[in-house]
């Protein structure tokens, strides 16, 4: 299979599946910003993988601005949207796919 295909897949993968849980989450406690946080920062462990995400998302910007002006892909705004509206699970597979895209064409 492409590798294009693969990074395509695994943006929607990285899109729907981390909206699974916030949704359960919305829906079970609302918009509670105290629970929320109180959830994703309860325990060391959660901290832990909380904190790595954010590091790694932070490393990820960089890699996105090089890689975009290397390649010469455009809108690479939409990227760091998505990290933020939905995260890097989604925006570093996508990056991913659009890179290749461009790799691919003449």
């Amino acid at each position: 299979m492409p590798r294009k295909i693969v990074y395509l897949i695994f943006a929607l993968i990285g899109l729907i599946v981390p909206y699974y849980f916030l949704i359960s989450f919305l829906m079970a406690h609302g918009l509670d910003a105290r629970l929320f946080l109180k959830q994703l920062l309860g325990t060391p462990i959660s901290t832990f993988f909380a904190v790595d995400l954010m590091i790694s998302s932070l490393v990820f910007l960089p890699f996105l601005k090089q890689e975009a002006d290397r390649h010469s892909v455009k809108h690479s705004w939409v990227y760091v949207l998505a990290l933020f509206t939905v995260g890097l699970s989604f925006a570093l597979p996508l990056f991913l796919w659009a890179r290749e895209s461009r790799l691919q064409s003449p």
